[in-house]
């Protein structure tokens, strides 16, 4: 059984860029499609859709991105908060990560958001991963 579904996501998008692989597929949760929808605006993929399965169940199909040379995008993909160490910030704390190279995301009171966004609302919450 697993128990953390976004680590397990974070995981299949980190192995299909170090295998140059063009799509892959993601169990689907609220969580996991607001974090993809975070890193397809921030340009770290190019595209996800929403794929219904029979049962009532759900996947996401995402299609990864890749420079002129054919590297990723994504240098590092790191799960900050997990089930056993939850890490929470203030909204001084999630302004800028990476010299604004990189971003965290961060679950709020408001939503799943990025830190950039976060700190526009005055708002911290549990930094749930970092990439950049």
């Amino acid at each position: 059984m697993m128990t953390d579904i976004i680590a397990d996501s974070l995981t299949r998008i980190r192995n299909a860029a170090q295998r140059r692989l063009d799509v892959t597929t993601l169990l689907h949760s609220n969580n996991i499609e607001a974090i993809v929808s975070i890193l397809v605006d921030k340009g770290y993929l190019e595209s996800f859709k929403v794929k219904e399965l029979e049962g009532n169940k759900k996947t996401i199909k995402v299609v990864l991105k890749y420079d002129e040379n054919g590297t990723s995008v994504i240098n590092e993909m790191k799960k900050i908060s997990k089930p056993g160490r939850r890490v929470h910030q203030g909204k001084d704390a999630i302004r800028t990560f990476k010299n604004g190279y990189g971003t965290l995301v961060v679950s709020t009171s408001q939503g799943v958001l990025p830190n950039d966004e976060a700190f526009k609302r005055g708002i911290g919450g549990e930094v749930i991963c970092s990439i950049w």
